[in-house]
């Protein structure tokens, strides 16, 4: 690790922390939110509510995950119900959809928080400022704070501290809601929703770790590292097999691979 710059960041963003009689924490499960969260418990202490989102947009994998990660850090931790898809401006899918989500999800972490006099801190990461990040705007106008952007922290740098701290998902791959595969103007449901987690999880279960399956539907467009190419081409045929099963038509290899924010441009 970069003595100088991780390690420094990180006790900047234990200084931060303290400034809180209390914190809840959106907490996804995912590598940042989870540093957030294990540093904000070892400062705060019990003064600390980690508080997942559960909806059609999250696949109950990564809900499982987050409970278990919150009873291994011994946080206090709720999940609550999103309504995202209630909402007309959210299911239009335009390209600021993520303040929709966002918006509503913070609302209800600030009902919880006033509570107890607590605060509302989530992951965002200094490395988000330079991607498009329409959900920032949510946090700007609740008043959220967001720990990891005033300490400084890059994504690289979380990555190297989660595996400082010995954090059981620090090599996790990034994820964002299901709906990050859907082509803005489509209109989401719940449908589509199940599908792209239904034909992630047999890319998952052929071992592929990093992947995603924008859904272009009737066609599937698979992406995943390109030094994964040669193994997919192997497992073709069980994988065409299961997402035409699934429902899709056509499935498509995109030859640029993963990379994230591949629906922005």
């Amino acid at each position: 690790m970069k003595k100088n710059s991780a390690l420094a960041k990180f006790e900047k963003l234990k200084r931060i922390l303290k400034r809180y009689p209390g914190v809840v924490v959106a907490f996804s499960g995912g590598v940042d939110s989870t540093l957030l969260l294990k540093v904000a418990k070892d400062v705060l202490k019990d003064n600390v509510i980690a508080v997942t989102a559960s909806s059609p947009l999250y696949p109950q994998s990564e809900i499982n995950n987050a409970k278990k990660i919150a009873r291994l850090l011994k946080v206090r931790h709720k999940i609550i119900h999103s309504r995202e898809l209630e909402n007309k401006a959210f299911k239009n899918n335009p390209r600021n959809r993520c303040y929709y989500c966002k918006i509503e999800m913070f609302k209800n972490l600030k009902k919880i928080a006033e509570r107890d006099g607590y605060e509302v801190i989530e992951a965002s990461n200094y490395s988000d400022l330079g991607d498009f990040r329409p959900g920032l705007r949510a946090v700007n106008e609740l008043d959220i704070h967001s720990p990891l952007i005033e300490a400084g922290l890059k994504k690289d740098e979380i990555r190297e501290l989660a595996k400082y701290l010995k954090l059981p998902n620090w090599a996790k791959p990034s994820m964002a809601c299901l709906a990050s595969r859907i082509p803005y103007g489509v209109k989401i449901d719940e449908k589509i929703l199940r599908r792209i987690e239904e034909s992630e999880a047999v890319l998952k279960d052929s071992g592929f770790i990093q992947c995603r399956v924008r859904d272009h539907f009737p066609i599937a467009r698979i992406e995943i590292i390109p030094d994964d190419f040669e193994k997919l081409l192997k497992k073709r045929d069980k994988i065409i097999k299961s997402l035409k099963k699934i429902g899709y038509k056509y499935i498509s290899l995109d030859l640029e691979g993963y990379r994230t924010g591949s629906m922005n441009l």
